[in-house]
């Protein structure tokens, strides 16, 4: 099973605690960093975290959310090797890993239900990267 490294900022508090238990209870190892309060917080400091743990394959996958999801898909795609998705729904979720090779999802809480974003999560977990003519893209990417 795949280890998934998850972050928010107090924006994303309330759902990525759902999504952790959620990654959980399907047997995955999650690595929570952060925060852990309501206390108002800065989204570059966790979103930094999670995509570091991945770049450096601490972790396979990383998921952030904010209250949009937009900062922090913003700061972690700063990091080099990340690709962070913002996804609202199941389909771009799956065409950010089949032609993207995304490797952070990005959700907002203020934007997305719940049990939406169940569905977002395991159609991006359970979606594998195509490969072929998208590698030469990812390729380009990393030299930016």
């Amino acid at each position: 099973m795949e280890k998934i490294a998850i972050g928010s900022d107090h924006g994303g508090l309330n759902l990525k605690k759902s999504i952790k238990s959620y990654l959980e209870s399907k047997g995955y190892e999650v690595q929570d960093f952060g925060t852990h309060t309501s206390e108002s917080c800065d989204y570059p400091v966790y979103a930094k975290a999670v995509a570091k743990s991945v770049a450096k394959g601490d972790n396979d996958k990383g998921i952030l959310v904010c209250g949009s999801g937009i900062g922090v898909s913003i700061a972690a795609n700063k990091v080099k090797g990340i690709r962070a998705a913002l996804c609202h729904e199941s389909c771009s979720a799956k065409l950010s890993r089949m032609h993207n090779n995304a490797n952070v999802l990005c959700l907002g809480e203020r934007i997305t239900g719940e049990v939406l974003a169940y569905d977002i999560v395991d159609a991006w977990l359970n979606t594998k990267f195509e490969s072929g003519r998208h590698q030469k893209r990812i390729d380009m990417l990393d030299e930016v």
